[in-house]
Parts: C-alpha cells; structure tokens; sequence
C-alpha cells in the first residue's frame, strides 16, 4: 500500500535568496531519510516554498518500509559448543543478542573455519511511526547561510517557526518541534486570508491554497509576476526590463503577487541608466521600464503581496519612496563629479584593504605594475591605457555613489570615466575588471579589462597567502578559488601564451618589496593552489581524471596550450587501438627510472644486444619529427609517431636485463636509453598517470 506525505513548515518571512536551496535540501534530506529507512517513493517528491511556508509533498510513499532479511556472523563453533556438542555462554549470548533460540542458529564454513550464523527477518515499521521519530531532525538539518533562535528554545533555524503541519494518508504524523506540535491545521496568506484551517489531504491541501490567496510553486509565482510585470509596464506604452534574478526573488517575496505602474520625474532620466535601474531594483525590488526602442522610460514596475482596494494609493506610495532614492542619486552623482577619478586614487590611502597588506591604495599600486609587465607581454600597443584603468578602476570605490549602492562599483566608475573623456577601452576596463563576478559568468572581452582583472586577482591570492590567509576546507572569505579559477579562464579565453610560471614570479617579487615571506615556499603553494583549481575546472567539464593528471603533472604554466593538449590526447586513447599496449610500455618504462637518482647518457657502442640496437634506431628515426609535431601543437600526430615505438620497447624489456647487476656501465647505459625515451613520451603526458 501507498500513502501520501505531506509536510509543511509554516514560518516569519523568510529571505528571498534562502528559499531555493532550502527547499532542495529539504528535498535532499527527505530522499536519504526515505532511502536510508527503506521505504520506497514510487512517485517522487516535491518541494514549494513561499516567504511563509516551505511544502514537502510524496507521492505514493510506502505505508511501511520493506522487511529486512538480516545475516548475522557469530562466535567460531568451537568457542560456540563444548567437547559434549552443548552450546556454551558464547552460543546462548549470540542468540539472545540476535533475538533467536539456540536451536535456531546455524553453521557456515568461512575461509577462517566453523562459525555460528543466523538469518533474521526484521519486520517493517510502519512508515509513519519512522517519520514521526525522524522528521524532528530533518527539521533541525536543514542548512541555512543563517539561523535564528526564539525566546528560550535554543533552536536554531532560518526563522521563528509558527506551525507544523505533518500527514501521511491524511493522518496526523505525531511529534514536536521547537515547541511546536505538529498536526493538520494550515494558514493561508497573512492579510487576505490569515485565518486557521484544516487539511486532510494534499489534494485538500493545495485547494486550500489556493482559496487562501497562497501560490505554494515559486515557479508558478515567477509566471504570474512576470505577466503582471508585463501587462502593468503594458499600460503605459512599454516593457519591464528582463531579468531572471530580479524575477526569481521577487517571487519569493510574495504568495499572492499583484503589481502597479508608477512614474518618476522625467529630470531623473539625466542620470545614468545604470544608476536607475540599480535604484530601482537594489532596494526597492521594482522593475525598470524600457520603450520600444530600448530607452529607459520614467516608470517602473512594483510587485505587491496583496491586491490592493486602491491601486492610486498604493502608486503613490511606491512613487514617493522612489522618488527619495533618486533625489539621493541624483545627489551623491552631482557631488561626485566635483572632482575626477583620478583626483580620488589618493583617498585610497585611507582604505585599509587587508590589516597585512595595507590600504587599497598600496594594492592598485603593486597590480598597476603587475598589469604593466602581463600587458607588455600580451598586448604592447594597449599599455598607456592598462596604466591608467589599472590606476582608475577602484577610484569609484571612495565615491558616494558607490558607498550607497556598493553594486555600482565599476560600473559607475565606467560611467565616470566616459563623462571625463577617457579613452573607450580604459573605460570599459574599469568595470570588466571585476568579471566574471560569478562560477561560469561573463568574462571581460576587452585585451585591457582581462589584463587589469587578472593582475588585479593575482595580487590578490599572493598576497592572501602570503599573510596565511588561504582557503582551508570550505572557508575561503577572499573567494581565492574563484580569482584563480578566474585568472585560468581569462588567460585561455584570451589566448594568451603567458607563463604562469613567470606572472607568480613576479607577483610575489613586487609583494616581496613590502613584506616579509619565504619565497620559493609560497610560489610551490600559490602554483598547487592553481594546478587544482584548474584540475576542478576541468573535472567539471567531463574530463576524467587520469587524463587531466597525465598533462598536467608534466607542464602546467602555459594555460592556453592546456586544454588543446588533453583535448588531442583524449582523441587518441578513444581512437587509437594501441593506446592501452602503448601506455602500458610507457609504465614499464617509468617504473625503471624512478628509482633512479641519476641521469644517464646511451651510448649505442656499449649495447650488446639487437633489441638495443632496434630500441635505439627506432628512438633516432622518430625523435625529430615527433619535436617537430610538439613544436606545431600536433599532439595526437605525435602520439602516433611514438606509438610505433610500443613493439621496440617489449622487445628491449623481453631481450634484455635493464638493472644487470654485474656490470654498472651497462645498467647505467640502458637505464639512459630508457630515460630518454620516457623524455620523448613526458614532452606530451605522463602516460603512467592511466589506469589501465
């Protein structure tokens, strides 16, 4: 038999931004609990959630869990039965701990001897008893970025929790939490329908909803304002601006979404679209309204959780609360243009960036002259203007405007120095400086934002591990991991033929000038931090392991020419017959010269046998043209050539002692033949590195 699982939590408001990934830990946390208890879900479980309220519902969940049949292993036979065949304590222990008779044990033969066995069928529970005794505890796992406590509970979650409401088939699944019983009664949306009411089942459940003014599906929700946006923006001759986040935590502010046009002073329009719409959505959540040919309009959009009695007095409340935050704006990007950018760079001597690594003036220095070394490397004709978006891109950092609206940083700075008369690229550097702002987002386009960004990003991880401030575990509060994951997408995106090497280099020896650190010690540091976060990159786009570790475990400095080499050789081991035999030999081959603390040179007058002699000539007629395949980044025909060398090598192996014992020069001569071939192969990968 099957049942359905109904579970809600009825709270105070809670954040926009918690609500999706709690309720897919919810989800995450129910699917283990059921597994874990063997109970089967046959139709799958659903998560929805409102500002109020998070809703787990199971379709066909088993009404109890699957019996056990349990096999348990107990004393040897001969501790088991005394020399008369009687069972001792031992036996008499083991059944009783088993919940058996004696005479229901049995004997199995294991590789050690006799020992005493029993098959035990362990009923089911029913499934409602389970949860009763384990959703408590779901409850209280739920992860949050923050939790609260309430009055003297000392439990802690994402907010105040109100009631409870837990069925399986209709029926109460008795227990408490955070003081709270949990039982059939529901609430609908606070101000149009707040009263109690009763459930009995999900279908009751969701009719119940929807009379009460409550859409329980953030999706749904999402559907509706997007609409309501659409049809307001509609009336006045235009169309809200489109924007997934803003839409997304709009409808998870609201359970029952309406919405109203309002208008602003048109002389707003002088300031910066960037400045309006970041007023309009930062705080007040409204949408930006654009005509038909894309230029901002003097409306905007307000989502409401209510439908209003009087839509005007609703307008005219959104209207004057707008209206003081672009008075504001209007204000502060006035004062702002009183003085220039450049003008500001020495108000960052006043900013502390870092206690240890001084003010923000004293990092735009040292990554201004770290972006003059990458771009006399990458892009020489863009130098001037990589001085000065080096020199200008935090100076709107100590600005009003940004200090009011700390998004706009960059992007207000961009605007700033397009109004001074800089050049296009600098001031488009300022604000791509800052991407990607996110995993996978958008990255600069511009030679001079991706050279300020990286330098700017590097600075940033030598100096935080120069001060012991690396990520450990999941701590990392100077996103280190994302500035240099950062840094790897730039350099390849771009292209750039740049030794990583060389820019670590010259990161720290500009950060030695100011502080004190080991060097060598942090450079091995800073380039493993790089080798993983880019071996991570690269696991996340369906790269297997063995394949990332044989390239990068021989070169990791030029970044550009990464990619292209695992790419050439995973086309290889999948289209190559011999891959498996040619990796192989190379294993043999590497599992000689490791433990060798030298470095030798083949001498072909010391070879005694004609498998050297094949080894080698078949080593000279190949090495020349597979450098020259390296040379033109022809990987996957380099590994063709050096496949041929796969029969030569077990041949050498098959005719030949490698580690003669008797004869030094000998062993040392084809211990280098061997080390020269393993050189040949390491110009690609490290073959080794596969698990075959």
């Amino acid at each position: 038999m099957v049942a359905e699982l109904l579970l809600e939590i009825g709270t105070e408001e809670i954040p926009a931004g918690y609500l999706e990934k709690g309720l897919a830990e919810i989800r995450r946390l129910a699917q283990t609990l059921l597994e874990e208890n063997r109970i089967e879900i046959a139709g799958g479980l659903y998560t929805y959630g409102t500002p109020r309220r998070l809703v787990l519902i199971g379709k066909a969940v088993a009404e109890t869990q699957d019996d056990l049949m349990q096999e348990m292993t107990g004393p040897p036979k001969s501790v088991a039965y005394d020399e008369q065949g009687k069972p001792t304590k031992a036996a008499m222990g083991f059944a009783k701990k088993q919940g058996v008779s004696v005479n229901e044990l049995e004997c199995i033969e294991t590789p050690k001897g006799e020992y005493l066995y029993v098959k035990r069928l362990i009923t089911g529970r029913p499934t409602k008893d389970i949860l009763a005794d384990a959703l408590p505890k779901l409850i209280a796992d739920i992860p949050w970025p923050k939790s609260m406590r309430w009055r003297d509970l000392g439990f802690p979650f994402v907010r105040p929790i109100h009631w409870v409401l837990a069925l399986l088939n209709g029926e109460v699944i008795p227990f408490e939490v955070a003081d709270i019983r949990s039982g059939n009664n529901t609430k609908g949306h606070r101000f149009m329908a707040p009263e109690t009411r009763e459930v009995f089942s999900v279908g009751d459940y969701l009719q119940t909803m929807m009379e009460s003014f409550v859409l329980i599906d953030q999706k749904e929700r999402e559907q509706v304002v997007e609409r309501l946006a659409k049809e307001s923006a509609g009336a006045v001759g235009g169309i809200p601006v489109q924007d997934p986040d803003l839409l997304a935590t709009v409808a998870n502010l609201v359970e029952y979404p309406s919405a109203v046009c309002g208008g602003f002073d048109k002389k707003f329009l002088n300031l910066p679209d960037s400045v309006l719409i970041t007023a309009m959505r930062e705080h007040q959540k409204y949408f930006a309204v654009y005509d038909g040919k894309g230029r901002l309009m003097p409306n905007f959009v307000a989502v409401n959780n209510t439908v209003a009695r009087d839509e005007s007095v609703v307008k005219r409340g959104h209207e004057r609360v707008l209206r003081a935050r672009l008075s504001d704006a209007d204000f502060f990007f006035k004062e702002d243009r009183k003085r220039p950018l450049e003008g500001r760079l020495d108000d960052l001597k006043r900013v502390i960036y870092q206690a240890d690594l001084g003010t923000s003036y004293a990092k735009v220095q040292r990554f201004t002259r770290l972006a003059e070394y990458v771009g006399e490397r990458m892009v020489p004709e863009r130098l001037e203007h990589i001085k000065v978006a080096a020199s200008l891109c935090k100076c709107d950092l100590v600005t009003q405007m940004v200090s009011e609206f700390p998004s706009l940083q960059g992007v207000i700075g961009k605007e700033y120095a397009r109004i001074e008369g800089h050049p296009e690229d600098v001031c488009t550097a300022i604000q791509e400086h800052y991407l990607p702002t996110k995993a996978g987002g958008l990255l600069p386009q511009s030679d001079v934002g991706a050279v300020v960004g990286i330098a700017d990003r590097m600075d940033t991880i030598t100096g935080c591990f120069a001060v012991g401030l690396e990520p450990t575990g999941t701590a990392d509060p100077f996103a280190l991991r994302r500035h240099a994951l950062a840094i790897i997408r730039i350099v390849e995106n771009m292209g750039w033929d740049i030794s990583l090497k060389e820019f670590i280099e010259k990161a720290l020896f500009i950060l030695g000038e100011e502080i004190e650190f080991d060097n060598n010690r942090l450079f091995v540091r800073v380039s493993d931090f790089f080798r993983e976060r880019y071996k991570q990159m690269m696991l996340r786009s369906d790269y297997e392991t063995d394949l990332i570790e044989a390239v990068i475990s021989v070169e990791f400095d030029r970044i550009n020419e990464l990619r292209p080499r695992i790419d050439q050789l995973k086309r290889f081991a999948s289209d190559s017959g011999e891959f498996q035999e040619l990796a192989l030999a190379f294993k043999r081959v590497t599992n000689i010269i490791k433990k060798q603390e030298k470095t030798f040179e083949a001498d072909p007058a010391l070879f005694k046998e004609t498998c050297e002699s094949a080894l080698w000539d078949a080593f000279q007629a190949l090495k020349d043209d597979v450098y020259q395949c390296m040379e033109r980044k022809e990987y996957y025909e380099a590994l063709g050539l050096m496949a041929r060398l796969r029969k030569p090598v077990d041949e050498f192996f098959n005719g030949a002692e490698i580690l003669v014992k008797d004869d030094q020069a000998l062993r040392e001569n084809r211990v280098g033949l061997l080390q020269q071939l393993a050189g040949l192969f390491l110009g690609v990968a490290d073959l080794s590195k596969f698990s075959i």
